[in-house]
């Protein structure tokens, strides 16, 4: 019998299962030894081909892959309406005696269901005397569908405290609340366009960058992103390109309350300042840090297009003098405040000048920074008696180069007239976008550059070719 049945289709075998028990009844009622060993290997191909027959009170149609899908109707929601969100599900769950919960729930957590405000744990809804004695653990159906979904690790620790596997049917309802951001917006977007819940945060503002087809639904996904995203309470658009000399961009608001003044802390500073008026980039935030950590306290950082002063003011607090500077009247004023809101302003010296009139140490403009380093020719009249205390220059630049580090250093030594190689490092930043990078070459300024006296008018050092 075993032969004949390995022999049919796998469909066919699965229908065989379902009257595997009037076989199996059949099968002992024949006292031989042979008929024993066939019935367990009826029993072993039965669990093997399929494991959900030992769970007949929760079919397959309840474990579909888009259980969490949001129902149908909300697509092309233009104005968020929460309550169509609202559904009843069918999930896994277990009967676990109320002695023995926090064990089994610790050895389960792979299994547990994880839901945004869902809970794990509920009170059984059979209303028997026995029933206080237990609670419902609910499962994940997409990890658990039968029994045999457990792993060896989860069924041992069922067997030793007593629980028995069997699943039960649990209705749950879910609203708008338990489904996470990428969820809802699939949801309601027209099926097979780009979905978005990426933002940048700055203080309570998220800052979004939607596509053309993402604009008739941005309202309702700004007011997703608000609520999906506890301490934002205003969601912006980013309207154009970043403006090449002040640094910033017209943004719209999305969603929440019109204050742009944001308050954020960044390896442990503060800083406050007005962001639809001058120029904040969270992703920077680790080249800050790992630029400010390479500065000793008592050296000089002159930071020429300083902003609101994430480089200069951590440089001040960990004990360095600075010069920092800032066209934009915006970010020179919130620079000050971040000074003051410090108390380093008695370390910092500020400025609202044309960078191309001052002595450049971090160049923080990658679009255009390389090419300010000319100002740097001649710049002082006295050659020096050492090589010591030369500035050292930290400039950024973006590069499409297949070698970026090589065109970052060919790039500066033509803006300087002189030949850096051998003479800088360049460090990766960050992909800006496919095939464009963000770099910074960092190098000591060439006392050949800066006191190559009597070429000031011809605006040319001596330069050696790469």
């Amino acid at each position: 019998q075993l032969w004949w049945y390995l022999q049919i289709p796998v469909k066919a075998q699965l229908r065989f299962l379902r009257y595997d028990s009037l076989i199996l009844t059949s099968v002992q009622t024949q006292s031989s030894v042979g008929s024993s060993c066939v019935r367990r290997s009826l029993c072993a191909a039965a669990a093997l081909v399929s494991p959900l027959k030992r769970t007949a009170a929760l079919p397959l149609s309840y474990m579909e892959p888009e259980l969490y899908r949001a129902p149908a109707a909300v697509r092309g929601m233009i104005s968020l309406d929460r309550e169509a969100f609202a559904q009843t599900v069918t999930v896994p769950a277990l009967r676990v005696p109320k002695g023995v919960l926090n064990k089994v729930v610790k050895s389960l957590k792979k299994s547990t269901i994880q839901r945004p405000g869902v809970p794990r744990v509920l009170q059984d809804k059979d209303k028997s005397s026995e029933a206080e004695d237990f609670r419902l653990v609910l499962l994940d159906p997409h990890r658990v569908s039968s029994p045999g979904s457990f792993s060896e690790a989860e069924a041992e620790a069922l067997r030793s405290f007593s629980v028995s596997e069997e699943l039960q049917r649990y209705e749950l309802r879910l609203t708008y609340d338990n489904l996470k951001t990428e969820e809802v917006l699939a949801a309601v977007l027209p099926e097979g366009q780009d979905v978005t819940s990426a933002f940048s945060r700055v203080g309570h503002i998220a800052h979004m960058n939607l596509r053309d087809h993402q604009l008739p639904y941005r309202n309702l996904i700004g007011q997703v992103i608000m609520d999906k995203n506890p301490g934002v309470t205003c969601v912006v658009n980013k309207t154009n390109i970043i403006d090449s000399t002040y640094r910033n961009f017209k943004m719209e608001v999305l969603a929440g309350e019109e204050n742009m003044v944001a308050k954020v802390k960044e390896n442990g500073v503060t800083y406050e300042f007005d962001f639809s008026r001058v120029y904040w980039n969270p992703r920077l935030s680790t080249e800050h840090l790992r630029v400010v950590q390479l500065i000793k306290r008592g050296e000089t950082v002159f930071d020429v297009f300083a902003g609101v002063g994430p480089f200069a003011v951590p440089a001040a607090r960990g004990g360095a003098n600075v010069l920092a500077n800032d066209l934009n009247p915006e970010s020179y004023r919130w620079l000050q405040h971040n000074c003051k809101l410090n108390k380093v302003e008695s370390k910092v010296r500020t400025f609202n000048l044309d960078a191309k009139t001052k002595v450049h140490v971090v160049m923080n403009l990658p679009a255009l920074a390389l090419e300010f380093l000319d100002a740097f020719r001649g710049l002082l009249h006295q050659d020096p008696s050492c090589d010591e205390n030369l500035p050292t220059v930290y400039c950024y630049g973006f590069s499409k180069d297949d070698s970026p580090e090589k065109d970052m250093v060919q790039r500066a030594s033509s803006s300087l007239g002189f030949s850096l190689e051998d003479r800088c490092s360049v460090h990766f930043v960050r992909n800006v976008a496919p095939n464009k990078d963000m770099m910074c070459v960092r190098f000591t300024l060439p006392k050949e550059v800066l006191f190559c006296g009597g070429q000031e008018q011809t605006g040319e050092c001596s330069f050696t070719k790469q």
